[in-house]
């Protein structure tokens, strides 16, 4: 790369490219600074520290996968919501693994506050949820089974945790069917159990 132009978002660009090339723990300011011809410190015009760079590349890849949930559930409910989100979720893990382990740090509040992709993702996931005549607090424990299931899913598929010889998109599908069956079956509360 060229040193000019140098800016905060094509520092994001290149650190999402690096992390799926090499895992966002091996992105550094280092790196970044020697792909674009300049020195450490001038980078620090643009980001405050690798934590800053890191969060936004968190950031990042939480909007590009929100975009593709998007559009996967527009117009669907119930299963073929279900299926089109968690799809959309998954493809994404796959073809950007370094950006999707990003996407799972933990973020602090004040980094997410102006975030519009997170709201908009949340609002996704609830959208998708009360399809399933859902309402909080039961929206909120859905969409934390839904994210665990599909974060332990993919998590030991990058991993290559899966060594039987079934298919592991077979095995994904069917994980689907359950959870629609579940999310369809969700468990009344015992009265006075918020």
């Amino acid at each position: 790369m060229v040193r000019a132009g140098v800016t905060a978002a094509r520092l994001t660009e290149a650190a999402a490219l690096m992390a799926d090339e090499v895992g966002i723990d091996k992105v550094t300011v280092s790196a970044l600074a020697r792909q674009f011809g300049v020195k450490d410190a001038s980078l620090y015009s643009h980001v405050k520290n690798l934590r800053e760079l890191r969060v936004r590349v968190a950031l990042l890849a939480g909007e590009e996968m929100t975009d593709r949930i998007a559009v996967a559930v527009a117009g669907r409910s119930g299963k073929e919501a279900l299926v089109g989100f968690a799809d959309a979720y998954r493809d994404y893990a796959l073809a950007h693994p370094g950006r999707y382990a990003a996407s799972q740090m933990r973020l602090e509040p004040e980094e997410v506050a102006d975030s519009v992709g997170l709201r908009r993702s949340v609002e996704l996931t609830y959208g998708m949820l009360r399809g399933y005549g859902l309402a909080d607090p039961d929206l909120t424990d859905a969409a934390r089974l839904l994210r665990s299931a599909f974060h332990g899913y993919i998590h030991l598929e990058l991993s290559g945790g899966f060594a039987h010889p079934r298919e592991v998109r077979e095995s994904w599908s069917r994980s689907l069917d359950a959870l629609h069956v579940l999310l369809t079956n969700w468990p009344t509360r015992p009265e006075g159990n918020e």
